[in-house]
């Protein structure tokens, strides 16, 4: 009936031959025996509708219901993928006969020789050939990769079995596929099924989860074989094509019923095996995928942690709510003293962390062929580095701030006490002057005693007059207590607005009363000239002492020692004008001892107090002798205020000292670094090593920092605001410190990331040192942009296209250089194998059995749990053609893995 003849059969025994003769002979004769024609029809039925089902349809009657010929294309079209002419719809026995051919000439074109199998007799409905050309379909299409998959491994004596069923059955060596395995210990195709126990066991060495094959008794072969074709039809999803019954009591099964229902456990577990090297596959990508992704939120919490304390810390930098006092803002200073020292530190740390965690995350995503990592908004590197930049800023204004603030409040706070001394004094004076003013003692006065009261009244306004400065001098105070914005303005406001109202109520009654006087003074003629000149010089020169009293007792604030010498100079100065002064004393006191000898001479009996003044001898004296005591006073305040600045002047030189020493090694340590980067050699990890080592020794440099800090918070509680012995701030030198840290930690991060690209990209350490020799050769001669005149002659070597896709992997950015690490990226990547999205898509494919969707239920029972519940959370509805409630788009989800969509 059938010549089947497939590319491994060629080569057949003669055991095969004799078969296939046999067959022959038996097709020759048109016998069949009915209960194999029976088992035929029922396990060929059930073949055909397994594949039909796929495209929604199924057969009853198998020579019945390919008569027209439009399933019989459909069956083939399912089961070899392939497009068939399209067939003819009319219901004419020639349409029939057209379609059948058309089959018939597709099964020819791969391969098969039909013998005596016409399409008449398949529209006429011959159950006989109907069946035979079933059987040459499922020879071709489900037995033949079988056979052809086992060649190799068979013995002679196993040839002839494997032609009947595609299995290796008696001689299989141990290697050969594991199906073959289950099936040595069956010798003949018939007899050998009929226990149920081969059935049986053929699923129990495959999936022991469904069989409990110790439990199974050779005497109860339909028990047997009904729970092999139950679990094979529930769980394995192969139809029941065969009956226990047919099998148990047929003397000889029929052998291509047994072999179809056989090929079906074959394809069932060929496309499981299949399948766990898919899931294998996906594991290990969405493992990777995973790792990634972990990273990808540790950095978005460090940046998102870090750049929410620098938002915190800038507002609290910029703030300027200014205090009353020397002592509130020291009390700032130390709190900015202590975020300087303590909150800071821990910050500058995570930072280096962070860059140092980006830089990984990029590399092992360049590793695994995913695209590069880019941080949300406003959360890149440059982001963190500009927010950095303007903390320390802020920092920087903020610290000049308060040294700004203490200066200002330091001289309000003296300009404020020297303002109460004048108005304290200028009140004692002005105390009772009122009164003075409005008294009408004229009225009853004689002609000498009027006369006196008007000497004494130009007296008082001399002494007035002399008084018009100090009062200037307090509302001038109070104008830069006001402009300077003093916390207590109010009560100054006031208490200077009193004196001058005070001030302008004398100047009035002073003019009254003169007025007053004058009108009566034709009546008073007798004026004593003597103590009118006592008067006239003791007011002046007491109105001189009172002012070189308050300047010798005037604080003073200085911030070098320029200033306080121009202090002592201006006091030697007054010094040296004492002598006059004190002959101008002894003039006055004079004019006072001529009073007494001419009254003693006139026999003239003095009232006691001079009528034109109330500053006696004995008060001028009093004051002379006091200020005299002054002087010494006002140089010991001077001498060690000249003290402290010869100390301030001291510690200016040691923090000199130890900053330059200081900025010179940050210096050197920088230039050095730089050498080491370039001429490292040894193995990455001794380079590491080497690197780490040299971390600790910069590390050890810290002590002289920190007796650097020490020095600068003497200086800045010493109030030091300049120093002339060195260019460098402590600013400067923390902000070069902590590049020099930052420089080391990228440098073994760098080395660290060329160790991970190494062991995954599988380069050897000759090749490493390969690398590094021919990039600091390059870099040696022609500088950071060597490789760009290396790459740029490779256009002749490599052609324009070529070398631009080139340029675009090792120099995305266009800068023209070309760093080491892309340089390995580059070279790794050439040689290198790794995943990509369509042998992902690929595996997936091969879990959705061909569909271009797959469910849940296939990603669950395929894939550990946590990674099928995560392709489940990410995988988008599929909405294309033949879609089932609950698919998933795979195709999208792999593409989105490598950066080829979005998620």
């Amino acid at each position: 009936m059938v010549d089947y003849h497939a590319a491994n059969n060629q080569s057949s025994t003669g055991g095969v031959q004799t078969y296939m003769e046999q067959e022959n002979d038996w097709d020759r004769d048109m016998l069949l025996d009915p209960a194999w024609e029976r088992q035929q029809r029922k396990t060929f039925t059930a073949w055909c509708n397994s594949h039909l089902r796929k495209s929604g349809t199924q057969i009853e009657n198998i020579e019945e219901d390919f008569r027209d010929g439009l399933k019989l294309m459909l069956l083939l079209e399912v089961i070899a993928g392939e497009r068939l002419p399209k067939p003819e719809r009319g219901k004419m026995r020639v349409h029939k006969i057209n379609n059948v051919n058309k089959a018939l000439d597709f099964i020819a074109s791969k391969g098969v020789k039909l013998v005596s199998i016409g399409a008449e007799e398949i529209v006429d409905g011959n159950a006989k050939m109907t069946l035979g050309m079933i059987w040459t379909i499922i020879l071709r299409f489900a037995i033949q990769d079988i056979s052809s998959e086992f060649d190799g491994h068979l013995s002679p004596s196993a040839s002839l079995v494997q032609i009947r069923t595609g299995f290796v059955i008696s001689d299989c060596p141990v290697t050969c596929h594991p199906f073959c395995l289950t099936l040595n210990l069956i010798c003949s195709l018939s007899d050998s099924w009929k226990d149920g126990l081969a059935f049986n066991a053929l699923i129990h060495r495959h999936r022991p989860d469904l069989i409990d094959y110790d439990s199974l008794r050779k005497d109860d072969p339909v028990t047997n074989l009904n729970n092999a074709f139950e679990v094979a039809e529930k769980h394995l999803d192969i139809p029941k094509m065969l009956d226990a019954e047919d099998i148990v009591n047929t003397a000889r099964p029929d052998e291509k019923a047994i072999m179809t229902y056989v090929s079906s456990f074959y394809h069932a577990f060929s496309g499981a095996q299949k399948a766990e090297t898919a899931a294998n596959r996906i594991c290990k990508v969405l493992a990777v995928n995973q790792e990634n992704e972990q990273m990808m939120e540790d950095y978005e919490k460090l940046a998102s942690e870090l750049l929410e304390w620098i938002r915190r810390t800038i507002p609290w930098l910029e703030n300027r709510t200014q205090e009353k006092t020397v002592n509130d803002m020291q009390a700032k200073q130390e709190d900015f003293r202590d975020y300087r020292c303590v909150h800071k530190p821990p910050k500058v740390q995570e930072k280096c962390q962070l860059e140092i965690s980006f830089n990984t995350l990029q590399t092992k995503l360049r590793l695994s062929n995913r695209p590069a990592f880019m941080p949300s908004e406003g959360r890149m590197v440059s982001d963190i580095n500009g927010a950095w930049h303007t903390l320390e800023g802020a920092e920087k204004g903020y610290e000049e701030w308060i040294l700004s603030e203490i200066r200002r409040l330091e001289r309000l706070e003296h300009l404020a006490e020297k303002f109460h001394q004048k108005a304290a004094i200028h009140e004692s004076w002005t105390d009772g002057k009122e009164a003075m003013l409005t008294q009408k003692d004229y009225e009853t006065s004689t002609l000498s005693e009027v006369k006196a009261l008007l000497r004494k009244h130009e007296a008082f306004e001399s002494d007035l007059a002399a008084h018009q400065d100090r009062v200037e001098q307090i509302a001038a105070i109070a104008q830069e207590l006001n402009e300077l914005d003093y916390y207590d303005s109010a009560s100054v406001n006031g208490r200077c607005q009193k004196i001058c109202d005070q001030w302008d109520v004398l100047g009035t009654l002073t003019q009254n009363r003169k007025e007053s006087l004058e009108r009566t003074e034709k009546q008073l003629e007798s004026i004593d000239e003597l103590y009118l000149e006592y008067a006239k010089r003791a007011a002046p020169f007491n109105n001189w002492m009172e002012g070189a009293m308050e300047d010798l007792q005037d604080m003073f604030i200085v911030h070098n020692i320029e200033e306080i010498q121009g202090l002592i100079t201006a006091h030697e100065q007054f010094k040296s004008t004492l002598a006059e002064a004190n002959k101008e004393r002894e003039a006055i006191q004079a004019i006072q001892a001529e009073v007494h000898k001419i009254a003693q001479s006139n026999g003239i009996k003095l009232s006691g107090a001079n009528p034109y003044t109330t500053i006696t001898p004995a008060s001028i004296d009093s004051k002379w002798k006091k200020a005299m005591d002054m002087v010494p006073l006002r140089d010991n305040a001077l001498q060690d205020e000249l003290n402290k600045q010869n100390s301030n002047d001291t510690l200016r030189a040691k923090f000199a000292t130890q900053a330059n020493t200081v900025g010179a090694y940050i210096q050197a340590k920088m230039e050095e670094i730089g050498r080491i980067s370039i001429e490292m050699n040894g193995t990455l990890e001794d380079q590491l090593t080497h690197l780490k080592e040299y971390q600790k020794t910069i590390m050890s440099y810290m002590p002289e920092i920190n007796t650097l800090e020490g020095y600068h918070q003497l200086i800045q509680e010493a109030l030091i605001f300049d120093n002339q012995y060195t260019s460098y701030t402590m600013e400067h030198l923390r902000v070069g410190w902590e590049q020099l840290l930052t420089t080391i930690a990228r440098t073994i991060n760098e080395v660290e990331n060329q160790i991970l690209t190494r062991d995954a990209k599988g380069i050897s350490q000759e090749q490493l040192y390969e690398y590094r020799a021919s990039f600091n050769h390059f870099d040696k001669v022609r500088g950071p942009s060597c490789f760009f005149f290396f790459f740029f002659f490779c256009p002749f070597h490599y052609g324009d296209s070529e070398f631009a896709r080139i340029m675009g992997i090792v120099d995305p950015n266009g800068s023209g250089a070309v760093t080491f690490q892309a340089f390995i990226d580059f070279m790794s990547r050439e040689t290198t194998d790794t995943d990509t999205a369509d042998q992902v898509i690929a595996s997936f494919k091969i879990l959705a059995a061909d569909k271009p969707f797959i469910t849940a239920e296939e990603l669950r029972r395929e894939l550990p749990p946590d990674q099928a519940e995560y392709c489940i959370a990410r995988m988008a509805p599929y909405t294309g053609p033949n879609a089932i409630p609950g698919a998933l788009d795979y195709m999208s989800f792999s593409t989105a893995l490598y950066g080829e969509s979005d998620l």
